[in-house]
């Protein structure tokens, strides 16, 4: 039989869950953490000089307190001193980032690139490239304590392999060792699914904090999704989960990249809403769906019907995931923000027909609040993941 935690387990587990804290709240006052960790002020008091001890916070007066007495000391993350590199790969850019803790991005780099199949090697060299630029303007105390990449592809849980990208022309590419290779920080980069890596951004970050039942569409040529179910990510046994994109929803429908046909990318894609508008294929992404939208409003009406159309089969693939999962919250990120805006009463429509509605009734469909940098942003988490969990112990093996 298993004694209790050691003392030195209570301890690992408060400091990280402090870090937590002033990682995704901000600036929190000592009283404040006190009262969210249940601990006392001097348990407080003493974590807080370890980290701060470490490089991680920083304690400073607050500026204003509006109340008489001593006013209890705000705990600030060292956000220009800790950072990871967070990066996106998507199907028409590549995004690279280094982010604070505290999730401020401190620097940025982009690269729109043509569309079709990417050669992992030039990709890696890439975001290598762009994370160099961005450690050449470092101050000399800072330090890397993690890196990770989102990418719309299947990715292996524990490898970093991408399984199966058919929009970028990956298979079973080990892109996570690869790019670990040319950062050459002595770090894994942690690979993470688009669909998923957004679910982490929008839930920590974005319009589903505080939710812990939500699903993240994430749309560009293809669809992702990440479904959290009671503030868990749903993985699956491989890390395979959440490919909703991939749920027929119109058996012998259109053709999908995948090999299957009537998909629900394959139906509500960008390519299925541009043939059905009618609409040229110079435009892509956000702009070519956008311009749909714009007609349909001016009443072109093969404009509106592709956007029925679309909407239609997107609200019975939420439909679907609604009586499996009976999330709180659906959000629509990528291209997907523009469809749903655009199709939000058929989408509706087929989910008041298509849903139990104990299943519905407190239901809420929202656009992303992080836009185009949910992807990054829920790398960035990631990234953060492994200090989060055992702060000073991270930092001693890189010191």
């Amino acid at each position: 039989m298993r004694a209790g935690p050691s003392q030195e387990e209570i301890r690992r587990h408060n400091l990280g869950t402090l870090l937590r804290h002033v990682h995704l709240s901000g600036p929190t006052s000592r009283a404040e953490l006190a009262g969210r960790m249940g601990l006392n002020r001097s348990t407080i008091m003493a974590l807080t000089a370890d980290l701060t001890a470490a490089g991680l916070v920083r304690e400073e007066l607050p500026r204003e307190t509006g109340r008489a007495g001593r006013p209890s000391l705000v705990v600030r993350p060292e956000s220009a001193r800790v950072y990871v590199l967070a990066f996106d790969v998507g199907v028409d850019r590549l995004v690279a980032a280094r982010v604070g803790i505290g999730g401020v991005i401190l620097d940025r780099r982009e690269t729109v690139r043509p569309r079709g199949g990417f050669e992992m090697p030039e990709v890696v060299a890439a975001l290598a490239g762009f994370a160099r630029q961005m450690h050449r303007k470092t101050r000399p105390d800072t330090v890397c304590v993690g890196a990770a990449a989102a990418i719309c592809g299947s990715v292996g849980r524990t490898d970093g392999v991408v399984r199966f990208g058919p929009n970028i022309g990956f298979k079973d590419a080990p892109f996570g060792e690869e790019l670990s290779k040319r950062l050459a920080l002595g770090l894994p980069v942690t690979v993470g699914n688009d669909g998923n890596v957004g679910a982490i951004a929008e839930q920590s970050r974005g319009v589903g904090i505080g939710c812990r039942d939500l699903i993240y569409l994430h749309g560009d040529v293809g669809i992702g999704g990440g479904i959290v179910v009671n503030g868990q990510l749903l993985g699956g046994l491989a890390g395979y989960g959440g490919e909703v994109g991939h749920m027929v929803v119109n058996p012998g429908g259109r053709p999908c990249a995948c090999g299957s046909r009537g998909c629900l990318e394959a139906e509500v894609g960008e390519r299925a809403l541009m043939e059905l508008a009618g609409h040229s294929t110079e435009l892509t992404g956000r702009e070519a769906v956008r311009a749909v939208v714009d007609a349909a409003g001016r009443g072109d009406v093969r404009a509106q019907d592709a956007l029925h159309r679309v909407g239609d089969w997107l609200g019975l693939g939420v439909a679907n995931l609604v009586n499996i999962f009976n999330p709180e919250m659906v959000i629509f990120g990528g291209v997907l923000r523009e469809l749903y805006l655009g199709a939000a009463a058929q989408v509706r429509s087929r989910i008041n027909t298509s849903t139990l509605v104990a299943s519905r009734e407190d239901l809420r469909l929202r656009i992303s609040a992080l836009g185009d940098d949910a992807t990054v942003v829920g790398a960035a988490e990631l990234a953060f993941a492994q200090v989060l969990a055992d702060p000073l112990e991270v930092l001693s093996r890189l010191a």
